[in-house]
């Protein structure tokens, strides 16, 4: 599984850095950048609860 954002979403609120700030980050300008999209099995729940907390449903997995 993949990890997708909607940058049209996105507001960069951090939710999901905070959450997981070793596969998401925000740039020097704010944007978010995500670190490593594939996801492995073994954090597959985890990411479900970061992509569920995200304020705007800016991300998704594919």
């Amino acid at each position: 599984m993949r990890i997708k954002a909607d940058f049209d979403l996105c507001e960069s609120n951090g939710v999901c850095v905070g959450m997981a700030p070793d596969v998401f980050d925000l740039d020097d300008d704010d944007y978010l950048v995500i670190l490593a999209e594939d996801v492995p099995a073994e954090r597959e729940e985890e990411m479900r609860q970061v992509i569920a907390s995200c304020p705007k449903s800016a991300l998704s997995l594919e």
